[in-house]
């Protein structure tokens, strides 16, 4: 049997959340992630929606965002948060989609990053030097 002072304790500082209903181990605030991880397909298939969405209203297709979300069948609150990440620095799109790397933060968060300056984007989006 070991004794009390035998015993060697590692804590790993991660979370679990649901993430589309399934549970999922989130890591560190600071940790960036690795270079082999892929984008998560949700904010892809996300930003892509949310750019056909913009281009439907610039064409005059829908003039408010009630008229699109009741098109599309989506509450008007989940269309206007979406349709936030059209928006995003053009850098933070680039990385996300053609140099498919992982996002720090949640989609959820992500759409909330339009408001930030494009340097602020970047880096809370990543949260790694560049």
């Amino acid at each position: 049997m070991t004794r009390s002072n035998d015993t060697i304790r590692v804590l790993i500082p991660l979370k679990l959340r649901k993430k589309n209903g399934r549970p999922k181990i989130m890591p560190p605030a600071d940790c960036c992630p690795s270079e082999d991880q892929t984008q998560d397909p949700h904010i892809l298939r996300a930003i892509g929606r949310a750019w056909g969405w913009r281009r439907r209203m610039e064409a005059g297709e829908f003039s408010t965002i009630q008229e699109l979300a009741e098109a599309v069948g989506l509450a008007e609150r989940h269309v206007s948060r979406q349709l936030r990440l059209a928006y995003l620095a053009p850098e933070v799109l680039k990385r996300l989609t053609c140099g498919r790397e992982a996002s720090a933060v949640s989609l959820y968060d992500l759409c909330f990053l339009a408001v930030d300056t494009w340097q602020e984007q970047a880096e809370r989006a990543f949260r790694c030097p560049e």
